[in-house]
């Protein structure tokens, strides 16, 4: 009974997130209804309280998922890549890119840090943080990099892309902003290779 009860609490909390996710990208946060995203999938707005307390809440949870998708597809990007370097480079700049994808660019990116704050502070920003500073202390330990404290690389790589996605999100011209973005993240990037 109560594994049945689990399992419908979960179910309602995927179907409330799918459709936040259509509704925040088509109409933005701010204009997002509840009472039309809650009846949409045939549940209250009581249900919507019980999963994630409010609207800001349930975009919380919107930005949790899509990030962690875009980190999986940054990480698959990274993983075609024969070295280490390349893959750390290849992941940031994979980031980046995602910033031109409509949904991306107004639920993380515009509407994310508008209502939830600093985007580096997000728990799913967390785990791209473990996993860059885990990919520098490799490099490091491997005499790729220069001498630098492995936290405070991934803390500035990682800032690097996330201000480069925002900033392309914010942009007029998005696709203009892009190559330029690209090329000064990886020039800031190179700077910590070690010189041969």
């Amino acid at each position: 009974m109560a594994a049945k009860r689990l399992e419908k609490m979960e179910e309602n909390r995927a179907r409330l997130i799918a459709a936040a996710r259509r509704a925040f990208a088509v109409r933005g946060y701010a204009a997002a209804s509840m009472d039309e995203l809650t009846a949409e999938v045939g549940l209250t707005r009581g249900a919507l309280y019980h999963n994630f307390g409010d609207k800001r809440g349930l975009l919380a949870a919107v930005v949790h998922q899509i990030d962690s998708e875009m980190a999986a597809r940054a990480k698959a990007v990274g993983a075609s890549e024969a070295d280490g370097w390349q893959a750390l480079l290849a992941e940031g700049v994979a980031y980046i890119e995602m910033a031109l994808d409509p949904e991306i660019q107004r639920i993380v990116l515009l509407d994310g840090p508008a209502v939830l704050g600093d985007p580096s502070q997000w728990p799913s920003q967390d785990s791209c943080l473990v996993a860059t500073r885990q990919a520098i202390a490799d490099l490091l330990e491997k005499g790729v990099l220069k001498p630098v404290d492995a936290e405070a690389a991934a803390r500035l790589v990682s800032g690097a892309a996330l201000n480069a996605a925002l900033w392309i999100a914010a942009s007029d011209h998005p696709h203009d902003v892009l190559p330029k973005a690209i090329e000064a993240f990886r020039a800031l990037a190179s700077g910590l290779l070690k010189e041969a």
